[in-house]
């Protein structure tokens, strides 16, 4: 077995191993190579602001179409002073999260089953791929009709949204697991238990986090959806709210700190596969 052992994860530290980092040029240190990629990055977000900025201040853009960023900023101070952005956030984040939670995990449960069993595979599948294909709207109504219009509806809507890519990335993690490897495990005796924990899950953490990452992205969009249809607080009712009431600058701010969150979670799943897969390729 200890032998198994070194010929698993020799190969899988190899994989795995961390890629080399670019050579410094003129001997330039890694911190003005961070900050300079930094730069690039904030480069055409600030130019957009620069273009906004510019377009609202000549008359290019009308008020009633588009606010000036600093009518933006003032609401978003006056959200955050008032108490009511952080109410709203939180809603969302307890939506979201536990929604996404509960794909993720009936996802990779899916995906396992289908990934061990050649004859699950066969008999889902199909009919998987053909349910994944309707949106979250086009679910609403049957939902409504099942759930109601409370907190119940929204769970379920952003579970199914986060399950589906979580369920095909597990499915595709199975079919990528190095055959060789998995002979090699045969020919020792290792378990199915012992192959998936020793051969599969370390080959399979960049497919596995791409599916969290995507299926986290698809939980978020579709909670927007259902906070713009069935909602009495959070970031989507705050855009129908301001909408209704024609405060742009609302709508705005609203939307900016739903892409500001979505972009912060995201940037932590990255992190979070980068270590994963760091840890795996150490073992």
């Amino acid at each position: 077995m200890a032998q198994a052992d070194a010929l698993v994860r020799q190969p899988r530290t190899l994989a795995t191993s961390t890629p080399p980092r670019r050579a410094l040029p003129g001997g330039a240190s890694r911190w003005r190579i961070r900050v300079t990629d930094l730069g690039l990055a904030w480069l055409l977000p600030l130019a957009l602001l620069g273009l906004w900025t510019l377009g609202t201040e000549q008359g290019w853009l009308s008020a009633q179409v588009l606010p000036p960023p600093a009518y933006v900023y003032e609401t978003l101070a006056d959200l955050f002073s008032s108490g009511e952005l952080w109410l709203n956030t939180a809603a969302s984040l307890q939506r979201v999260l536990l929604g996404f939670a509960l794909g993720a995990v009936l996802g990779i449960a899916l995906g396992c089953a289908m990934g061990l069993s050649r004859r699950v595979e066969d008999y889902l599948l199909p009919t998987f791929n053909a349910l994944v294909q309707i949106p979250v709207l086009g679910w609403l109504p049957f939902a409504l009709l099942l759930f109601g219009i409370g907190e119940t509806l929204k769970y379920v809507l952003i579970a199914k949204a986060a399950m589906v890519p979580v369920a095909l990335c597990t499915l595709q993690a199975f079919h990528q697991a190095p055959k060789a490897l998995l002979e090699v495990g045969r020919a020792f005796g290792f378990s199915p238990r012992q192959a998936v924990l020793r051969i599969v899950l370390p080959a399979a953490v960049p497919t596995l986090f791409t599916g969290l990452r995507l299926g986290f992205t698809k939980a978020w969009l579709s909670l927007v959806v259902v906070e713009l249809v069935a909602s009495s607080e959070g970031l989507g009712y705050l855009i129908v709210y301001g909408r209704q009431l024609f405060q742009l600058d609302l709508v705005m701010a609203a939307v900016m700190v739903v892409g500001a969150l979505g972009w912060v979670i995201d940037r932590s799943f990255e992190r979070l596969e980068q270590r994963l897969h760091k840890g795996w390729g150490q073992a």
